[in-house]
């Protein structure tokens, strides 16, 4: 016989269990039926269909009452341990409480996705309780869908089963990885020194990390069908409420490593307004252990700060003007690979079908909340900024990237 502790455990793990796999089957294959009606006909959504609309029903009623079972077992649990409120955050461990939000937060976006209002509301305390837990905003975001997502038979959680949208997260969790190798590589040369012969090897890695990433948004360019994303991905990314707010759709840019190369690299500054407003808007946004990584990128020094210090200081060595080389080349990367999504990803999957939809539809275009044009215009500012084109002002970086190439022209540098 099962002891009370080990029946309300097991009780738990049957109710997290039993959402996992409706997430992963049911709740896959209802978004999958209403998503390919939607597709047939051209058109983001449609209403007043009896089928679709009983659909949509049993998804919201299916997933609420598992969400249901999930609050309640770990609120049974919680009183019986004395908590004061008579419940706690389940499970335990701080990744998996945030996985289990992510699955949550699925649910809820399928929900906003569709229109459907009412059943959902019931989930919004479990993923209150498990965002407050763990510093985070109540919503899936990025990561959840790419990075703390366990694959079981080779397919990991998805909104449906079209291969579009397995590219999407597929790619873009690919090039999140990429940029966190470039991101190790760099973060590692300020002990060594810029003019470490080691720093050598490390910016050529932080390269080779950002050739993967073009690689990445190359052939997801060519893979994801413009339509497809349009009209049966980009929906579920949209802002949703949780309680009485609402929270800014995921985005793809969630996550810090972009913005400690941005950093370390010098070609955005923590110090400058807009940036910093990149930054705090982006915090909650991210994984748990990405917030400390925000944190601690406002204290680093640039790299580009310390080649200008040691070829001031002279003499510029052999190993220093190859390792500015790798650096310069390391950003002229950084910034093509940013121009490159903005303009072969964002332009034409965002900003081409946007102009063809109807005008009712436009202020409800976005996942970040803003209209379009607000939102290309502020993704076109870091693209300026990361390719460190003249017109960036105080804050940019091209006087002081001019700086290091005339210092190791003087020294008699052959630039590439």
């Amino acid at each position: 016989m099962l002891t009370t502790d080990a029946a309300e455990a097991c009780g738990m793990n049957n109710a997290l269990d039993d959402f996992d796999r409706w997430i992963r089957t049911d709740f896959v294959a209802l978004n999958t039926r209403l998503e390919e009606a939607y597709f047939a006909a051209g058109t983001h959504i449609l209403r007043g269909v009896t089928e679709l609309e009983e659909l949509k029903e049993k998804l919201a009623r299916e997933g609420a009452e598992r969400v249901r079972r999930i609050a309640v077992a770990g609120a049974v649990a919680g009183a019986d341990a004395g908590a004061e409120g008579g419940g706690r955050a389940v499970p335990g461990d701080p990744h998996a409480r945030y996985e289990l939000l992510g699955s949550v937060g699925l649910y809820l976006g399928a929900c906003r996705r569709h229109e459907i209002d009412g059943p959902q509301s019931s989930a919004w305390p479990l993923a209150s309780s498990l965002a407050a837990s763990l510093g985070v905003a109540p919503r899936f975001v990025f990561a959840h869908q790419a990075l703390f997502n366990q694959a079981i038979g080779d397919r990991f959680r998805t909104f449906t089963l079209l291969d579009d949208e397995r590219d999407f997260i597929v790619y873009n969790g690919l090039s999140v990885l990429a940029y966190q190798r470039t991101a190790a590589a760099l973060r590692r040369i300020p002990t060594l020194g810029v003019s470490s012969p080691l720093a050598a090897f490390l910016l050529r890695e932080a390269h080779a990390g950002l050739d993967d990433v073009m690689d990445f948004g190359r052939t997801l360019s060519k893979n994801l069908g413009v339509d497809r994303f349009f009209l049966t991905i980009r929906p579920y990314f949209k802002p949703y409420r949780v309680g009485g707010a609402e929270y800014r759709g995921a985005n793809a840019g969630d996550f810090a490593a972009i913005n400690e190369i941005d950093v370390l690299l010098g070609l955005c500054s923590p110090n400058d307004p807009f940036y910093q407003g990149v930054l705090t808007e982006k915090y909650p946004y991210v994984p748990p252990e990405d917030q400390a990584v925000l944190r601690a990128t406002v204290l680093v020094e640039p790299l580009l700060a310390a080649f200008l210090r040691e070829t001031a200081r002279g003499p510029v060595t052999a190993q220093l003007r190859e390792n500015a080389e790798l650096f310069l080349a390391v950003c002229r990367r950084h910034g093509a690979v940013s121009a490159f999504h903005h303009h072969r990803l964002v332009a034409p999957f965002l900003q081409v079908p946007a102009a063809r939809a109807p005008q009712e539809e436009h202020a409800d275009l976005t996942a970040s909340g803003p209209p379009l044009d607000v939102v290309v215009a502020h993704l076109a500012r870091l693209v300026d900024l990361r390719s460190a084109k003249p017109r960036c002002g105080a804050f940019g970086a091209r006087s002081s990237l001019d700086r290091l190439r005339e210092a190791l022209a003087r020294a008699g540098t052959t630039l590439t």
